[in-house]
Order: C-alpha cells, then structure tokens, then sequence
C-alpha cells in the first residue's frame, strides 16, 4: 500500500481539479464581481464534483492565465482566504497548487491544511511563460524551513506548454528525478489542460519510478479512463468534468458520475 492509498481510501483514485476564476492582480479578473463570485464559483465546482464522487480535490489559480513563474503574493494569500471559506465544505482530501510557484505552493498548503501539492519541482524549460527554471534544492529546504515536511509533492516531469532543454529521455528524467529529489508522485501531462496525456509515455514513467506513484495529469476521459489507470497510479482531471468537456465551463456531475463509474468497473477488475 503507498501513500496514496491511505490519503483517498482506494486504489486508483480521481483527484479532480477545481479551478479558481481569476484573483485579483490577474488580467481576466472581474473586479466588478468581486471575490464572492471567485468564492461562489469555487462553491459550485466542489459541490458538482463531489457529488459525482471524486476521491480528491485539487485547487488551482487555473484561470490566472498567462501564468508567472514567481506568483505576486496576492495570489496565494487570496487563494489562503478562498480556501478557508471552502474548508467545512471539502469532504476528500485536498492538494493545492499555485501556478506556476513551487514555494507559494507549499506554504499555501501549509496555511491550509492541504495534503499534497502539484508543481513543476525540476528542470529547466522553454515555455509559453519564457525560460522557466527551477531549484528543488532550494525548495526543498524551504518545505523543511516552514515545517510542511509531510505535505506530499506531486513532481510534474512533463510539464504543459513547455519542453526541456536537454537531450535526456523521459525515462532518465524519471530514475534521476526519483533518485535525487525523493518525491511522493511523478506527474505525466500532455501539452495543455485537456490534452491527451500519450500512454507510451506514461508507460515509460511508470516503468522507470520504481515504487513512486505515477499520476496521467491531463486529457482524461470516460472513453480513456480505464486503459490510462492499468498505466498509471491515479489521476488528476479538470477539463473532462467541465459542461461539455469545455475547459471554461462550470463542472457537471453528471460527467463526473461518467468517469468514476468507469474507474469504479476497473478497480473491480483489480
């Protein structure tokens, strides 16, 4: 049993994601509308995908877009609020994520509770957002510092709208990373939200973690769920959720209900 079957109870668990509407300081934010309508989105999401019975819960600034490599602090002190408003609503364990702050990410889970993060922890790449480089030795410091050594960091290895700058393979991205870096998840993503994650890739990070559970991080769907979790540990799931499986929309239960019915037919198979 690994960690993650502890936090969610249940092997192959759906860690759905709820994406913030844009925070203040954000080019799309609607200062109009103030944070109660971030607040009520955010109410609506988790209430829909709850009820169609995901395993967990991740909150992110998804709609902060273009994203920065160092947040202002607005970002996750408005996040730290919101979350604190939604907490007596969250029933499955929760993750956090700052896009795309290593650092903003940690201590916001450490403010509120959270039991894992998600973040580009390693590597250098080019990327929608410029050259995008990390220091995991720094952050992993930082986590110590703060006192969040038993927040659970979810390494995105293969990042979104980046690609690295390198000739390594997936494959020795993965052994080094594990080796070096100890983390508690490898995330495999396709290009965007929403986008395919490739099952040879992923086969590939699964078959070079060792006994670290990989997560698909995008593009999974009813169709597709049960061939990606024979491959992968768990999965994390955004746009499929969405009315229509459109990435603006509001999350609909009823997709939801969809997918982990799928899931709950192959951890019948297990």
């Amino acid at each position: 049993m690994n960690w993650m079957d502890k936090v969610f109870g249940t092997p192959k668990p759906v860690i759905a994601m709820c994406h913030l509407q844009a925070l203040p300081g954000d080019p799309a934010y609607r200062a109009a509308d103030g944070l109660q309508e971030v607040l009520r989105s955010a109410l609506a999401e988790i209430a829909s995908l709850q009820e169609g019975g995901v395993d967990g819960i991740l909150i992110s600034n998804e709609f902060s877009l273009p994203y920065l490599t160092k947040t202002e602090p607005i970002t996750a002190i408005t996040m730290a609020r919101i979350i604190g408003e939604l907490r007596s609503e969250i029933s499955v364990p929760f993750g956090v994520n700052v896009l795309w702050d290593a650092e903003a990410s940690i201590d916001l889970a450490a403010a509120t509770g959270a039991e894992f993060v998600r973040e580009i922890f390693t590597g250098v790449y080019a990327s929608d957002f410029g050259t995008w480089d990390t220091n995991v030795g720094k952050t992993a410091r930082h986590r110590m510092a703060i006192g969040a050594q038993d927040v659970r960091l979810l390494f995105n290895i293969v990042p979104e709208a980046a690609s690295y700058l390198g000739s390594r393979t997936v494959a020795d991205i993965a052994r080094s990373t594990v080796f070096n870096c100890k983390p508690d998840g490898l995330c495999v993503s396709g290009l965007t939200a929403g986008a395919s994650t490739d099952n040879s890739v992923l086969q590939t990070v699964k078959d070079n973690a060792g006994d670290t559970p990989v997560i698909v991080n995008t593009g999974v769907k009813a169709a597709n769920a049960q061939e990606q979790l024979r491959i992968a540990d768990a999965a994390i799931v955004g746009t499929y959720f969405k009315r229509d499986g459109v990435f603006e929309n509001e999350a609909d239960p009823r997709r939801v209900a969809e997918l982990m019915s799928e899931v709950a037919a192959l951890r019948k198979s297990l």
